[in-house]
């Protein structure tokens, strides 16, 4: 990397903090055994980057040991099978052209890789694997401070930490090694780790990283989809990603990754009771986590539903309407808002499954507006809860995340009605089975009545058969036959 900062002499780490990571680190036997190897086979091993960084957090949060763990080493990575064999249950070799080798000891899961020292091709974003001379050279490398450090796995069990991550990971500071620049310029998706990171940790950006990230946004745009969406995903997935979000959209990066959030900012909320709209789905979000992590029967955290209260308006930049009066509308936001929500995920290559599933709470956020004071018939019921399907709990939350008011009392008689609706369902339900609304004939049946053959024609029956069903409700064998041949005469 060009225009480096000079290389720190190794910064003091206190003893407390020098035992407390010991102690944890030798609550995981293994990192023992594993360093005892290495160490007789003359080789360096330090247990390096997150895993210290989650172990030195661990320290105040009484948790029992570190998370992932990833090691580095002085040894070439044929040298590290050497050291493995006979230890290891397994191993693989899947990163080994990166000096990785991955292995399974005694029921724990390793990647052990060797000192590096990479450059990157600035065109192809492609690391130009080089072994490192040594421990500080392969800190050097990596994406931010707190990143970068490393406890031996040795007899000393020394903490090294020649970039400051420890001062910073105590400070709530974010930064890179070396000239934040130089470091994005190498891999443009550590910018949008550094805005998971914001969630996940908790981290503030220094001055130099936020100036950085806003002058390469675009440089994103080089990374694969695939990478982007990985990454973005495992932000949302936070407790609390909503300063994150802010990040990514105040950076720019919003406008390489997911531009419809940006262009919230634009909109002025129909009722006038939000900054814009762009806070209003923020706020959304964060009702829907917090009724996500209340949810012991949810499948938390579901990203799905994340996905969904963020997105559920962005059809509104493109279908506001100025009214009489200073009002602004947003008609059939829903409709639009549901294609540009499928056009966006598939672009981020999100599996077709949440694409359709976000896709579909968009289209149906709006539906319970419709509901009043309890006006729905027991048809319009039954058709609800046939809409959403599977989605329905899920669209249960993002309903009533939906509702942002801060009139106490608006948002409690709100709160209200969509309960009363969730008692109607709840009875329909008992009564009916509506998870699994059928027409009262079957394909068989129904071929059997009108004298056809299997085709287009039965397809037609059976569909209005189900219209009648969600209409009536069930019906007798007798009637749906009647109700039928009578539909067939009038065709």
């Amino acid at each position: 990397m060009s225009d480096e900062r000079p290389r720190p002499e190794p910064a003091p780490v206190p003893e407390a903090v020098q035992q407390t990571v010991r102690d944890l680190v030798d609550l995981t036997p293994v990192l023992g055994l594993v360093g005892e190897r290495f160490t007789a086979a003359g080789h360096e091993v330090h247990l390096v980057g997150g895993s210290v960084r989650d172990a030195l957090l661990a320290a105040g949060s009484g948790a029992a040991r570190p998370g992932d763990l990833d090691l580095t080493t002085s040894a070439t990575p044929e040298q590290t099978l050497a050291v493995l064999d006979g230890l290891a249950g397994s191993t693989w070799n899947t990163g080994i052209a990166f000096g990785t080798v991955g292995a399974e000891v005694r029921g724990e899961r390793l990647e052990i890789t060797t000192f590096r020292a990479d450059r990157y091709d600035r065109e192809s974003r492609n690391p130009e694997v080089a072994w490192g001379a040594s421990l500080v050279d392969d800190l050097a490398r990596r994406d931010f401070t707190v990143n970068a450090m490393a406890v031996s796995l040795g007899p000393d069990r020394t903490v090294t930490d020649p970039f400051g991550g420890l001062g910073d990971l105590l400070a709530g500071r974010l930064r890179t090694p070396g000239r934040p620049e130089d470091s994005f310029a190498d891999d443009p998706l550590r910018m949008l780790r550094a805005v998971r990171f914001v969630a996940q940790l908790g981290l503030t950006p220094a001055p130099e990283v936020v100036a950085a990230m806003t002058a390469q946004a675009p440089e994103l745009g080089r990374i694969t989809a695939e990478r982007v969406q990985h990454e973005f995903s495992r932000t949302l997935l936070n407790d609390s990603p909503r300063a994150a979000l802010d990040f990514l959209v105040s950076t720019g990066l919003a406008d390489v990754v997911l531009p419809e959030l940006s262009a919230l900012r634009m909109e002025i909320d129909e009722h006038h009771q939000h900054k814009d709209v762009y806070t209003h789905s923020l706020t959304v979000l964060d009702q829907a986590i917090a009724l996500d992590l209340a949810d012991p029967e949810s499948p938390s955290p579901d990203l799905v539903l994340r996905l969904a209260a963020l997105l559920h308006d962005i059809g509104k930049p493109a279908t506001r309407r100025h009214e009489p009066r200073g009002r602004v509308s947003f008609h059939h936001h829903e409709v639009v808002g549901a294609k540009l929500v499928r056009k966006r995920l598939t672009a981020l290559k999100y599996p077709k499954e949440v694409v359709e599933q976000v896709s579909r709470l968009t289209f149906l956020h709006l539906r319970f507006h419709g509901y009043g004071s309890g006006e729905w018939t027991d048809s319009a019921v039954r058709r609800y809860v046939t809409d959403a399907g599977d989605l329905l709990p899920r669209l249960h939350k993002l309903v009533r995340s939906d509702s942002t008011t801060r009139n106490k009392r608006r948002a409690a008689a709100l709160s209200a009605t969509y309960d009363s609706l969730e008692q109607r369902i709840a009875e329909l339900s008992a009564a009916e089975d509506l998870a699994r609304v059928r027409p009262d004939l079957d394909g068989n049946r129904i071929m059997e009545l009108l004298g056809i053959e299997p085709g287009r024609e039965v397809g037609e029956a059976w569909r209005f058969l189900k219209e009648l069903r969600l209409e009536r409700g069930p019906l007798a064998p007798e009637d749906a036959e009647a109700e039928l041949l009578s539909w067939w005469r009038s065709r």
